[in-house]
Parts: C-alpha cells; structure tokens; sequence
C-alpha cells in the first residue's frame, strides 16, 4: 500500500504514512486561470493506494479527487481507499424545499462509486445512523475523536467541566466526558419566535471549573458566543473551546476570544493554528483492521 496526499494536507498525510510504515506520495496539482485542475500521479502505483485529504472547501477538491480516482484506476491501482477525516456534503440529508438537491446522498453515490473504503472521523449526520446509509455498498467506516477529545482534556487541566451548547451534542459531550471521568452539562435551545432562538444553560457551580466548551465543529460559532457570553457573566475561572472540524469562517476565532474563550483548541481534520490532536494514530488503526 502507499499513501498518496495532496500538498494542502501534507503533514497529516506524511504522518498517517509513518504511523503505517508506509510510503508517501503526493498527487501533484495544477490549477489553468479559468479554474481547471490538472492532476499529476506518481508514475509507479501499487495494486493498493490510500488517497489522503480532508474535503474542507470542497468543490475542488472533490474534483482534484474525481481526476485522482479514475486516473490511478486507469494506471492499475485495485484497491483503493479514501480517508477523508472531515467530509463534505454531509449535512444536506432532506429536500426541505421542492427542488433542493440532497447533497448528501448525491456526493456520497459518487464517493462510492470511485472507491472501495472511506474513512471519515466524525461526519455531521443528522437523520441517519450509520455512514453506509450515505455512502452505500461500500466499507463507509465513521471514526470518533472523543477518546481523543477526552483523554486530552483530562491531560491540560486540572478541573475541567464540558459544556454542550445544545441538546443535539449532548450524545457527543457524554462520549467525551464518561471515559475520560469528566464532568459535564448540556445547555438548552429556547425559541422565543420564529427567527429568534436563545440558549439557556443549566444549573451549576461554573465558578470553581475551567470550562471547557464541545462541539463537532465550527462555522460561524454564533452558538457557542452565545453561550461564551452567559459564562463570562456566571464568572467562569478559565473558558477554553475544543471542536473536531475547525471549519472556522472569517473572524470567527477573533470573535470566540471576543466572547471570553481564551484558549481554541482543534483536532488536525482540518489544517488550523489551533490543531493540537493528531488523528494519524486513530486513523492508523482504522485501516490496519
């Protein structure tokens, strides 16, 4: 097998490649004024080849892949698998309106199509229960981070406490929190009209614990200000952030610290300045099983 990365993941994929005793390659990319991608494999392929890329901003990177896929089938590759620890296109799972495209069942035909595995860490799923339903007739393999997230948490302080920002993390806070022994508390959604939605925490003592804000991922963080600025007010003694997809838009890591959180932290998924997990070793083992 040979591990073969892209140059906007680069460290990750060099040290999924070490943690495999495997060699690294790298797809190289070229990209025309009008937009077009040309990609460039390495000449020599062996029968087994795992592409390696988070599909963050990912409407050309689902194309670079779509031209990598097919062009080292073409060169012989056999079995092929792509780890993909954030994966794009999972959140749209309904037609809400008439006309609207279920981007999830649709890029998740196309990845099953190109490849005999996907490993993915985390996927935002909503109304279904296993990445197989998205991603069919394929070894569509979901991995999660929180025994990570947890064990690092317990590690960097001393008396830390969870927050969820809504009742939809509370499966996610308790996987982190339970095995690692933490304590931890779920706020609340409260919609006071039809465009306005308030969050509501929980009782608790938040003034003897560094507080520790839980979440999947990261977009625009209007949530988790929202429950930053209720902390602040309940005089918290330290707020600390920890997401697995820092998918941070603009100003969004200015406006947490704006907020009180003093500390962001991140697992690798997603290449970001606060990266402090690294899921080579999760992934690793996802693939020598």
């Amino acid at each position: 097998m040979m591990i073969l990365g892209f140059a906007d993941y680069r460290q990750q994929g060099e040290a999924l490649a070490r943690e495999l005793g495997l060699a690294y390659a790298e797809v190289a990319i070229h990209r025309f004024p009008d937009g077009e991608s040309k990609v460039t494999l390495p000449t020599e392929l062996p029968e087994a080849v795992t592409l390696c890329r988070s599909l963050d901003h990912p409407n050309d990177k689902l194309v670079e892949i779509l031209l990598t896929a097919q062009t080292a089938r073409g060169m012989g590759v056999k079995q092929l698998t792509l780890v993909a620890p954030y994966l794009c296109y999972m959140r749209q799972d309904i037609a809400f309106h008439p006309g609207e495209a279920v981007s999830q069942q649709i890029i998740g035909q196309v990845l099953a199509s190109l490849f005999d595995k996907v490993v993915t860490v985390d996927p935002h799923l909503h109304r279904i229960t296993h990445l197989s339903e998205a991603i069919p007739n394929i070894s569509a393999i979901s991995l999660q981070s929180a025994p990570l997230m947890g064990s690092f948490i317990a590690a960097n302080l001393k008396s830390p406490l969870l927050i969820g920002p809504d009742a939809e993390s509370a499966q996610w806070v308790r996987a982190i929190a339970e095995p690692a022994g933490l304590d931890y508390a779920i706020a609340t959604k409260e919609r006071l009209g039809d465009r306005e939605v308030t969050i509501k925490l929980p009782p608790h003592d938040y003034h003897h614990h560094e507080v520790v804000l839980v979440d999947d991922m990261i977009s625009t963080g209007h949530t988790l200000i929202n429950v930053a600025e209720q902390l602040q007010q309940q005089g918290v003694q330290a707020l600390y952030c920890l997401v697995t997809h820092a998918l941070f838009a603009d100003s969004v890591t200015e406006a947490l610290h704006s907020a009180g959180i003093t500390t962001i932290w991140s697992c690798d998924s997603i290449t970001h300045s606060s990266n402090v997990i690294a899921l080579s070793p999760l992934l690793a083992t996802a693939l020598r099983e």
